[in-house]
């Protein structure tokens, strides 16, 4: 089964291996914020007005805590006006951040949706060899983790950080103009002490964070490609070894949250420690200066609501900056998919495809998927337009490997290739990929309807475009066979059709797109003699006026080719039409007659 027991055991090739830092986040996310600098204006000042009322609340509360002593107003009356404006304030507080909340919320919605769907048009950029190794599971866990960290990040970052710190100055001014320094002292140390704390105890957990979401994304992986291979677990009777794979990522889960957990007690603890002894200290002072007749019992009240009006920010100053230090954690793996750079990309003087006659040459093609193994040496074919061209010999001769080359995959190390004489290499991608069409070995479906899955070969098609395509591909009588005919669902990956359907689909998307090159890989090597029939014969239905590559595992399906080439090691060494391949008694005789023998042995069993 594909990727056991490695998720845990290396990186996803898409991840960053560096942390970002603050200043990195906030360059990234501006242009979100700026496209929105009106809200966010109107949003600031609702922030503005929701301070101001905060701030003039234990004020307010010591106008009325006075109002009602006896020993300053012998004459004590209801102080309406105070306890109406008081409550007044208390409702400005929620009802100012209820303002400014809603006014950013669609500023960072917007981002989120912008910056999701640059990671996914950045992913569909990325080349074939970065999906070939990627873990799905990971991956789709790395880009919710990372979008809901930057939507946290946007909102804290604007309106909790800086208005926070902004309420430390402005409280410790007041104590120092109100009453002495030794209030704002007091104050000032107690914050930057707890500020310290918080910052250098968070460094410390940040590992274990890490720690955790590592485990998290390969337990995630594990079961996804569990659970994509589930066939295979079955056929296999490993229910069980699945289950204990599964369980000793999640026992790595399990050990990493606990350090987390055990780690968030410390800083909690110490915490709260902090402002219990800050709290604690200024009541004294304050209790001292009642007694002494220097201070009223409103600045008592007043100085308690300050202390715990301050405290209550300040400790979620630490919650914020705590899931800040994680949100930049969680971001590492979906910016740094966006930060790595595609290896096949478009020449900065790449012009459009030219195309008249549609012939294709490879020319002194060497190619390796690795340096020391080449697949390809010096390999050179000539397709004339409207021919059709097969390539066949055994597992592992590089057949396979002429369409990914073709499509622009990968890379070739040197040669050409051409396309009416077109270096494919200087020309887009995308004018390069209209022109070609693929019927692949292993045809792989969305989990939509068959309908929709014959029109993904041309979205724009209209309804009469895709039945002409469904009759050509002759899946007319499938469908009708079917109680929800051309709406059936096929299942996750097609699951739910045969493979010989799959491959009609598959060959009515081609029809759709209507590119003037096809290429047929191994389009019927895993379907049965019947199915094989029909299949060839939409194949060379839909061939007709098109240059044609068939990469064929089974001679039999190629009889009919126009030019064979019969490649061994990465080079040819055989082509001829069939019957001129037989009388050279060479490889490919040795084939043909290998193939005959098997045929002819399953027939008798």
């Amino acid at each position: 089964m594909r990727g056991m027991g490695t998720a845990a055991k290396r990186p996803d090739s898409g991840k960053s291996a560096q942390a970002l830092n603050l200043k990195q986040t906030i360059q990234y996310m501006w242009p979100y914020l700026w496209a929105f600098k009106g809200r966010i204006l109107l949003a600031m000042l609702a922030l503005i007005a929701a301070k101001a009322t905060t701030l003039l609340l234990p004020y307010a509360l010591k106008l009325i805590v006075d109002g009602l002593d006896r020993s300053l107003h012998p004459t004590i009356t209801l102080p309406l006006l105070l306890i109406a404006g008081y409550g007044l304030l208390r409702f400005g507080t929620v009802f100012f951040g209820e303002i400014r909340d809603a006014l950013f919320s669609r500023v960072t919605e917007h981002a989120m949706r912008k910056i999701g769907l640059r990671v996914f048009q950045h992913l569909h950029q990325l080349e074939l060899a970065f999906h070939l190794d990627r873990n799905t599971g990971g991956i789709s866990r790395d880009i919710e983790r990372g979008t809901n960290g930057l939507s946290f990040l946007m909102r804290f970052l604007m309106f909790n950080i800086v208005p926070t710190l902004l309420e430390i100055v402005l409280v410790a001014a007041i104590f120092w103009g109100l009453f002495s320094f030794w209030y704002a002292l007091i104050t000032a140390v107690a914050v930057s002490f707890y500020i310290w704390f918080t910052v250098a105890i968070t460094e410390w957990r940040n590992k274990f964070i890490r720690e955790a979401n590592q485990a998290d994304s390969a337990t995630n992986t594990r079961a996804v490609d569990s659970l994509l291979n589930y066939e295979t677990v079955k056929y296999f009777n490993n229910e069980a070894y699945e289950a204990k794979i599964y369980d000793d990522f999640l026992a790595k889960w399990e050990t990493a949250k606990l350090k987390n957990r055990m780690s968030l007690l410390a800083l909690n603890s110490g915490q709260a420690l902090i402002i219990a002894a800050a709290i604690t200290l200024m009541m004294w002072l304050a209790a001292k200066g009642v007694l002494d007749k220097e201070l009223t019992l409103g600045d008592l009240a007043m100085i308690n609501a300050y202390m715990i009006q301050l405290f209550i920010p300040l400790n979620f100053l630490g919650f914020v900056y705590r899931e800040i230090r994680r949100a930049l954690t969680d971001l590492e793996n979906m910016l740094g998919l966006l930060q790595r750079k595609a290896s096949i990309v478009d020449a900065p003087d790449a012009r459009e495809l030219q195309l008249q006659q549609a012939s294709i040459e490879f020319r002194d093609v060497s190619f390796g998927y690795q340096a020391e193994r080449v697949i390809l040496q010096q390999f050179n074919l000539k397709i004339a337009p409207g021919q059709k061209v097969a390539v066949v010999g055994s597992s592992g001769a590089g057949k396979s490997t002429l369409a990914r080359l073709l499509y622009r995959f990968y890379e070739i190390n040197s040669g050409q290739i051409l396309v009416d004489g077109q270096d494919i290499r200087s020309l887009t991608l995308d004018s390069l990929r209209r022109a070609i069409a693929i019927v692949p070995q292993d045809t792989v479906l969305f989990n939509s309807s068959i309908r929709d899955n014959i029109a993904y070969g041309n979205p724009a098609a209209s309804q009469q475009d895709i039945d002409q395509a469904i009759d050509l591909a002759h899946l007319r009588h499938f469908i009708q066979s079917l109680p929800q005919g051309d709406a059936t669902l096929v299942g996750e990956r097609g699951l739910k059709v045969s493979g010989g359907e799959k491959q009609r689909i598959a060959i009515a998307r081609v029809l759709l797109k209507r590119s003037p090159i096809l290429i047929f890989d191994e389009a019927t090597s895993a379907l049965d003699s019947q199915s094989e029939s029909a299949i060839l014969t939409a194949m060379r239905e839909v061939a007709t006026g098109h240059t044609s590559l068939v990469i064929a595992h089974r001679l039999s399906t190629v009889v009919d080719a126009d030019l064979i080439v019969v490649l061994q090691q990465g080079k040819v060494v055989e082509q001829g039409s069939h019957q001129q391949l037989l009388t050279l008694n060479g490889y490919y005789t040795e084939l043909w007659a290998l193939q005959q023998r098997e045929q002819q042995a399953d027939v008798k069993e």
